[in-house]
């Protein structure tokens, strides 16, 4: 049987993209909704992996196909190779816009927690996919809020020198310009955040009225 077809594509370095015949529009139709990527972004602390999971539980209820990437799981496999300088934040960031791309694929509505601290990271990631298809969500808490919620103390170690380039103190945090959505997660209610983005969804037809009826 031929190594190449139809549903390839051979690169210049000889590596082959299968186009699969089951495509992400038929995974969309048997999942009853349209894929996207809800790409949270944030001081740590401003409670994005807390409303990724609230936002997926209330589309689990709903029927909806999901899946949490999250910051700190992913570090324990796919990128436990990688460090927090500014290089390997960018190539963290890079590799989980690759996986959620894939996800996107899938029919899967992909949630990112990630602080995702500088805006060409997220640009790039934005670029991967067609125009609506990367919905970036601005966690926005005051650092004085984030600092109050900070269990693991890691805004002390940064301000005493113990960690170097953190996100907020020793690292820059590049706000979204213009996001699609901007929630007062340091003030506003775990439940209003998740109505909110909810209503995202169905302003931009991912889920129908019908499904959230």
């Amino acid at each position: 049987m031929s190594n190449t077809g139809k549903n390839e594509t051979v690169t210049r370095n000889n590596t082959v993209w299968h186009h699969a015949t089951i495509t992400r529009k038929h995974r969309e139709k048997l999942n009853n909704h349209k894929s996207v990527i809800l790409w949270f972004t944030g001081l740590s602390g401003a409670g994005k992996s807390t409303l990724a999971h609230a936002v997926e539980d209330k589309l689990h209820t709903l029927g909806c196909r999901t899946f949490v990437l999250d910051g700190d799981n992913v570090r324990h496999g796919l990128c436990s190779d990688l460090t927090f300088t500014h290089n390997d934040r960018a190539e963290n960031i890079r590799r989980i816009g690759n996986l959620a791309k894939l996800f996107l694929e899938a029919g899967v509505i992909t949630l990112t927690a990630f602080i995702s601290p500088f805006q060409r990271d997220r640009a790039l990631v934005r670029n991967m996919v067609p125009s609506g298809e990367f919905l970036e969500i601005y966690c926005d808490a005051p650092i004085e809020v984030c600092e109050q919620r900070d269990v693991k103390g890691l805004y002390q170690k940064a301000r005493n020198g113990e960690i170097e380039e953190f996100t907020g103190i020793s690292s820059p945090y590049e706000a979204p310009v213009n996001p699609d959505l901007i929630v007062k997660s340091g003030s506003n209610t775990l439940d209003s955040c998740v109505d909110q983005i909810i209503h995202l969804l169905k302003l931009r037809s991912i889920l129908t009225l019908q499904e959230t009826s």
